[in-house]
């Protein structure tokens, strides 16, 4: 991607941004998508190729530590039990019954075999909760939108793990073993947490060593890409890295005696940096989605889609009622409302390339299979977030 098509696709979003006066009936990511698809048919665009690694290391730590940044110390210690819950054993309950669905239904319409089944189950996993957040912060109970949030925060180291081991077994690369299989899960998950939490904990008194807000923000980025990229070159999760470092910030901001001095100046900057790389990446999305959907998958995708809801919403329901006495979390609707909350966004679109980029002509199905879920979910889970919530409010 050229400077110039660069600018022009953050312009594009900043028009988008600007002209929408409905977000909560129509989320700016469904916009961008659907733009991004049309653009994908303009010469200039469909040159743009979109990468696993132009999401993973330059649009994804900055996304990830504003939300752990934003995202309140006392709502990780009130819903931890939940969060920690749904993050880990409710991610691998959630591929498995995902992926024996897939595998019973797909016969009706392809070939697939279990382990690609898994596969995409896999990618579907990890939910994105930038449409939905804000619309749920603004018309439903403030704990769903700090579950949603906390939990997508958390479940996306858990599905790389899950992801990478499947992708090697699918390419041949390693043989299922489950105690290697922990081990490399608990190696990677809570070493990415450790070195999350020293580096926001080093950077964040070092905040308090100048005053001036242009200093602290240059920290904020330094917090933000270095945990994420520290944390991957010694093998563990930047994912979690950089999302325990942006918590860290945050506890440290709330003990602070100057606090709203430091989060305006903050803010500011990292309220100017996610749209630009919300607009980036669902633009991309689009213009990278259509040379992978297929109108043959369609009738699948969507059995996967209400599998998936459903699924997910057997899961939650039980987590919160084991854990019923953290909140009112524990009712149907609530329940419901986390469950369609839960959308398939960025880290499946990472991925879906992750995998074309290990196996580009074997796993082809699989990845038209695994787009077309993800853009029906985009479209139809974030269109239905405003009005299902007001509904069950």
């Amino acid at each position: 991607m050229s400077v110039t098509q660069g600018l022009l696709l953050l312009f594009i979003g900043y028009i988008v941004f600007t002209i929408d006066k409905k977000k909560e009936n129509v989320p700016v990511p469904v916009l961008l998508l659907v733009i991004g698809i049309g653009l994908s048919y303009v010469p200039y665009f469909s040159s743009i190729e979109m990468t696993e690694h132009m999401i993973y290391n330059l649009i994804l730590p900055g996304l990830l530590f504003v939300s752990a940044y934003k995202y309140s110390p006392e709502a990780i210690r009130k819903h931890a039990p939940v969060l920690a819950t749904l993050s880990t054993a409710g991610i691998v309950l959630t591929a498995l019954l995902l992926g024996l669905f897939v595998y019973g239904v797909a016969g009706w319409f392809e070939s697939v075999t279990f382990l690609g089944a898994m596969l995409i189950a896999s990618i579907l996993t990890p939910t994105d909760p930038v449409s939905a957040v804000s619309v749920l912060e603004d018309a439903a109970d403030e704990q769903v939108a700090e579950v949603v949030d906390g939990e997508s925060m958390i479940n996306d180291g858990t599905s790389i793990v899950l992801f990478t081991v499947l992708a090697g077994m699918y390419t041949g690369e390693r043989s299922l073993d489950f105690f290697s299989f922990l081990g490399d899960f608990l190696y990677v998950s809570i070493g990415g947490v450790v070195v999350g939490v020293l580096f926001g904990w080093v950077c964040s008194k070092a905040v308090h060593i100048t005053h001036h807000p242009d200093y602290q923000v240059m920290l904020s980025i330094i917090i933000a890409y270095g945990s994420f990229h520290t944390a991957e070159h010694i093998g563990v999760s930047g994912v979690l890295g950089t999302v325990a470092a942006g918590i860290m910030l945050s506890y440290e901001f709330n003990h602070a005696n100057r606090e709203d001095h430091f989060r305006e100046a903050l803010s500011g900057f990292w309220n100017v940096v996610e749209p630009s790389l919300l607009a980036l990446v669902f633009l991309l999305i689009g213009i990278a989605t259509t040379s992978y959907l297929s109108s043959a998958y369609w009738g699948l995708a969507a059995l996967i889609l209400v599998a998936s809801i459903a699924i997910r919403f057997f899961i939650v329901s039980l987590v919160l009622r084991v854990f019923r006495k953290w909140g009112r979390l524990e009712t149907t609707k609530q329940a419901f409302l986390v469950s369609w909350a839960g959308i398939r966004g960025t880290m499946s679109v990472f991925l879906i390339l992750s995998l074309h980029a290990r196996s580009p002509e074997e796993a082809g199905m699989l990845l038209s299979i695994s787009f077309s879920v993800v853009v029906l979910s985009l479209v139809i889970q974030s269109l239905g977030v405003y009005p299902l919530s007001k509904w069950l409010e």
